[in-house]
């Protein structure tokens, strides 16, 4: 039988409740002690696992960050033709969107416009960069884009614009507006087709 969330470790309970909270509210404007009630521990307990706020902010990105890799792997293994895996990632946050009923867009993209320089979570924003642009590039090269970082840096603004509509179509309560994903991923097949030629 799977563990209940009152039966769940300490570190567990709390790395779900900030993963919840960081997102639905933002990360400045959600105190520990909101991330303490939720999770149902103490602040001793808390401080056993991290040593204070901004660990728990970088352990909840670097979460946010494998469970990403995670599902965009998968998507991956699933396709073979080059083109289509170039177009994976539009597929991946679709998946991981479902998966995490995550609505308000992107989770990097928010905490990027929060922390400050020092903070230790951004050194998950770089990876989740470093993963997009470096994966991008290598699949741009596999399909046989002439200029493969150039391609990749295009696809890659396709992707924000895509999470920024989604976080901005979350501001109007009741209104699904236009799909940003589906329109970015209709966008980035035509790309590839000006790019690469053919289909």
């Amino acid at each position: 039988m799977p563990p209940t969330a009152a039966t769940r470790p300490a570190r567990e309970r709390l790395l779900a409740a900030a993963a919840e909270l960081f997102y639905e509210s933002g990360i400045a404007a959600t105190g520990v002690d909101a991330v303490l009630r939720r999770a149902g521990v103490s602040p001793a307990t808390m401080y056993a696992h991290f040593a204070g706020k901004d660990a728990l902010v970088a352990a909840y990105l670097e979460r946010r960050h494998d469970q990403w890799r995670a599902v965009w792997d998968e998507i991956l293994a699933e396709r073979s033709d080059p083109r289509d895996r170039l177009l994976s990632v539009f597929d991946a946050v679709a998946r991981f969107r479902a998966r995490s009923d995550s609505r308000r867009g992107c989770g990097f993209l928010a905490a990027a416009a929060e922390l400050p320089p020092a903070h230790p979570g951004r050194h998950w924003l770089a990876a989740d960069t470093a993963l997009l642009t470096g994966r991008l590039a290598d699949l741009a090269r596999d399909a046989g884009a002439p200029r493969p970082a150039d391609l990749a840096a295009e696809l890659l603004l396709l992707y924000d614009g895509a999470l920024a509509g989604q976080a901005r179509n979350a501001t109007v309560p009741g209104s699904a507006g236009p799909d940003p994903l589906g329109r970015a991923r209709a966008a980035a097949r035509a790309l590839l087709t000006s790019r690469l030629g053919g289909r």
